[in-house]
């Protein structure tokens, strides 16, 4: 079975936000990445997270990876 047909990630990045009362461009700014990039993965277009952003991320909004990414299987 193709990798694209067992499962799908879940990024909860808006979830997160509107509990910590934040916005997409805060977020951007206090981790460093540009809007562009951090709207890609909102949308769970990324392909792709270096675990330095992940990092990041789950510092800035107090939370664990597991609080960002959920999997959704078949």
């Amino acid at each position: 079975m193709p990798a694209d047909e067992s499962g799908a990630i879940l990024v909860k990045l808006d979830d997160l936000l509107l509990a910590r009362r934040m916005t997409l461009t805060e977020l951007a700014d206090r981790v460093g990445l540009t809007l562009a990039n951090l709207s890609i993965l909102k949308t769970g277009k990324a392909k792709a997270i270096r675990f330095s952003t992940l990092a990041a991320i789950c510092r800035e909004l107090q939370c664990q990876p597991g609080d960002l990414l959920g999997y959704e299987g078949e």
